[in-house]
């Protein structure tokens, strides 16, 4: 592709050396697995975790007289990908082969496409921040292309003492390589991306984004410049499963290719890998171009064509997708950008909050939903998959403080016992006498009492109005928090004279 510089400068970004400032220039190659039942050009399985080897078609194996056939489900979610990107959706593509040789690739090149795409340039936005003043500075990342490809096997080199052997139940798998431009100028830069892409395919259904599972990884090409100069040799750091390995990554190499460039050095243009023990690149071999591979047209496909009511027929079912539903939820239920951005980071937790916030006040959802539930499942090691609380758990506990049932408070109190032992919140108040007092006899005899025990408190009260929040805190110590605290905030600045 040719390389354009879409960005300007922007010293924030820059990295110190030792004879000035550097820039880094980051574009990555993002394989995502299709989400489908069987393989690209087979009808073998395509399920994770299966026995080695089981997972595999004559196809696969390269038998002699094979011949491959197109599977339409990886065509459509290819498509449905590139319409969530934005991009142009090309109705003629051509499948090539791509020539090289190596244990896990049994046909001794892969299916992929080359000049003819399936879906040509895009767009994601993704958004850095907050800052110190609660901004967010939102950065458009070009999407050069996405290509349809089948995967490789595995090779397994701790099996035995003196041999490797070939796991191929990944061999024909269907990936979708995502490549963006040369966009992204820093490593917090290319995590936001990672993210973002990660969150629109799994919204879109697409593919599932289990990077641990290797469902979805980063081909990550760094380079750096001095700022204003041309783009500089770039090095790939292959197969990076993590998102938090992408940003070390980035980090060592950019600052590795600094050090030799300041020291007259020059870069070669290599594949790295990054050791995640270690916290560094190390060279894999020199990295080939196009030419190295040998592509041609593969001669037992023909051209992949489609027409436009097969492109808006996929458009028409789209989802929501993250960008239009924090939109959403900012415009319609008042929300913040960054309690916003949170809640649809993953579908399945606007999905959540979207069922806690029907037919309830969005903000006060907002904060049960990430403060409460969220930093609960933080703390276990949990997610919204494995909550112990179901939105409606949630919801009934919103809607015990709205109807004056049980206070702040005791909400607290009532979360931690729904998220540790389950059951009915209502029943759970009822059962265990949660219910806040509104007796205004009651709670004027706790906070006639706490005044005469602090007859130099109320002295104070007289200079400085502000302290009678100490008398509300007390009053409701002495109730266990069961006491409404507008009421007793009332009856103290009564008690004590405190004009409102």
């Amino acid at each position: 592709m040719t390389l354009v510089d879409v960005r300007t400068p922007d010293p924030k970004r820059f990295i110190p050396g030792a004879t000035g400032d550097w820039e880094v220039i980051v574009g990555m190659e993002v394989h995502a697995q299709v989400l489908s039942n069987s393989k690209l050009f087979s009808g073998a399985s395509t399920e994770f975790g299966k026995p080695q080897n089981s997972n595999v078609s004559l196809v696969d194996a390269a038998m002699p007289g094979m011949l491959p056939v197109i599977n339409e489900e990886c065509v459509r979610q290819a498509v449905r990908t590139g319409l969530g990107l934005k991009a142009q959706i090309n109705k003629r593509s051509i499948f090539d082969r791509k020539n090289y040789f190596y244990p896990d690739l049994p046909q001794g090149y892969q299916i992929s496409q080359f000049k003819d795409p399936i879906v040509g340039e895009g767009k994601i936005v993704i958004s850095l921040g907050p800052d110190r003043q609660g901004q967010f500075e939102d950065i458009e990342i070009g999407i050069e292309r996405l290509h349809l490809e089948q995967d490789a096997g595995k090779s397994l080199h701790d099996q035995h003492a003196t041999m490797s052997y070939v796991d191929l139940n990944r061999s024909g798998v269907a990936l979708m390589e995502i490549v963006s431009k040369p966009d992204m100028r820093s490593s917090d830069e290319a995590k936001a991306y990672m993210t973002k892409l990660r969150s629109i395919v799994r919204y879109l259904g697409t593919c599932d984004g289990n990077m641990d599972e290797g469902s979805m990884r980063a081909d990550v090409n760094v380079s750096v410049r001095r700022p204003g100069e041309g783009f500089g040799t770039r090095c790939e750091i292959k197969n990076v499963n993590s998102i938090r390995f992408i940003g070390q990554a980035i980090e060592y190499e950019a600052r590795r290719q600094i050090g030799i460039l300041e020291d007259g050095g020059t870069i070669e243009q290599e594949t790295r890998l990054f050791d995640p023990n270690k916290g560094e690149t190390r060279s894999m071999r020199s990295k080939e171009d196009a030419h190295d591979y040998r592509y041609f047209p593969d001669p037992d496909l023909l051209p992949l064509e489609f027409d436009d009511a097969f492109v808006q027929a996929l458009a028409v079912d789209l989802p929501e997708l993250p960008d239009d539903k924090k939109e959403r939820f900012v415009r319609e239920l008042g929300l913040s950008i960054y309690d916003a951005s949170v809640l649809v980071s993953e579908k399945a937790i606007a999905d959540y909050f979207e069922a806690v916030a029907a037919g309830r006040d969005g903000k006060t959802a907002a904060n049960w939903v990430i403060n409460d539930l969220l930093g609960a499942l933080n703390r276990t090691g949990k997610d919204i998959e494995q909550t112990p609380v179901s939105p409606a758990q949630l919801g009934a506990i919103i809607d015990l403080i709205k109807a004056g049932t049980i206070s702040g408070k005791i909400a607290k109190d009532l979360f931690e016992i729904v998220l540790t032992e389950g059951g009915d919140p209502a029943e759970i108040v009822e059962a265990r006498g949660m219910k806040q007092v509104t007796d205004t006899g009651a709670i004027e005899k706790a906070v006639d009492e706490i005044i005469a025990a602090n007859p130099d408190q109320v002295e104070k009260v007289k200079a400085k109005p502000t302290l009678a929040a100490w008398f509300v805190g007390q009053v409701m110590k002495a109730t266990g928090g069961k006491a409404n605290p507008q009421a007793v905030q009332a009856l103290v600045k009564a008690k004590l004279g405190i004009e409102e």
